[in-house]
C-alpha cells in the first residue's frame, strides 16, 4: 500500500491526521541528516502496529511531501 504524507518537521508535539487520502504527521525532529524522515517512520510503524523495516519513503526524501510504501506484516 503506498500512501502520501505531508510532514511537519520541527513540530511541538507529534501527531497523525488523516483526511482526503494523505496524512498530515508532524514530528519533533527536525529536517536535518535524515531525524525527520526517521522519526516518520516510527510514527507510521506505531500507527499502523508494524515493524519499522516494512515502511520505506518511495519518493520526497528532500521534501515535505513524500510517497510511503507499507508492506502489510506484523510488528
Amino acid at each position: 500500500m503506498r500512501i502520501h504524507v505531508l510532514l511537519k518537521p520541527g513540530a511541538k508535539e507529534p501527531k497523525i491526521e488523516q483526511s482526503n487520502g494523505i496524512f498530515r504527521i508532524s514530528v519533533k525532529a527536525e529536517a536535518k541528516e535524515n531525524e525527520a524522515n526517521n522519526e516518520l517512520i516510527d510514527a507510521l510503524s506505531d500507527y499502523f502496529a508494524i515493524a519499522k523495516n516494512r515502511i520505506s519513503i518511495v519518493s520526497g526524501f528532500n521534501s515535505r511531501n513524500k510517497v510511503v510504501e507499507i508492506v502489510p506484516g506484523a510488528k
